[in-house]
């Protein structure tokens, strides 16, 4: 094992272990180093890179704290890896996608309140055929953003999200945009919401499974044509 490697587990299991705690500082660099048997270049470096994946949070002038270790800081670094990637890798991600957003669907119809339904319908309600293209991405981040949440799996909700970054959506919705299907699009939304207000797992979870599976076809056929 590389000795930033070793550095960088050994730093985990300080927190797995409950050593270190979400908001915890860490002690000096030289200090830490020391306790743990490493040099400081090895340290440095293994705080770095659990930096990046937003474990830990440098703050200069001020020490190295963790953070607070919740999902969608954990999660962030996917949406980079996503947006890196080309139209056959899309594919696969998309498909991850499909499999956990329809589950999550058929959840938010099971779990979903009132509250949440109604302000799902308001979302769909504030959107028109005349949308901008950003207005479109800015509507289907939070009306799926809005559905998974009512799955009640924070970890769940988070990497869906990341699955599907605004940089992926964005690409997608222009292509969709040129296929002249935007409002076809919208109307699957409303159905999906519609079957969620029925409390019909079974209906959403088919319906969202379509919809997503809908953007798979057209990135298989972009890919194609490219």
């Amino acid at each position: 094992m590389a000795v930033t490697d070793e550095a960088i587990e050994k730093i985990k299991a300080m927190i797995v272990s409950g050593a270190l705690s979400p908001g915890d500082r860490l002690p000096p660099e030289k200090e830490l180093a020391e306790r743990l048997g490493l040099s400081r270049n090895s340290m440095r470096e293994a705080v770095k890179a659990l930096e990046v994946i937003r474990v830990l949070d440098v703050r200069r002038g001020d020490g190295t704290y963790v953070t607070s270790l919740e999902p969608h800081l954990l999660l962030e670094a996917i949406s980079f890896v996503v947006d890196m990637h080309d139209d056959d890798s899309m594919l696969e991600i998309f498909a991850v996608r499909r499999m956990l957003e329809s589950q999550a669907t058929g959840l938010a119809a099971t779990l979903g309140s009132h509250e949440a339904i109604d302000a799902l319908h308001q979302e769909l309600d504030s959107v028109g055929a005349a949308v901008t293209i950003d207005e479109l991405v800015e509507h289907d981040i939070r009306f799926h953003r809005d559905i998974v949440r009512m799955a009640g799996n924070t970890y769940l909700a988070s990497l869906i999200e990341n699955l599907s970054s605004q940089t992926v959506r964005a690409r997608v919705w222009r292509g969709l945009t040129e296929q002249g299907a935007v409002e076809r699009t919208l109307s699957e939304h409303r159905a999906i919401a519609e079957a969620i207000a029925q409390h019909d797992p079974s209906l959403a979870t088919s319906l969202a499974t379509a919809h997503i599976a809908g953007v798979e076809r057209w990135l298989r056929q972009a890919a194609a044509d490219a």
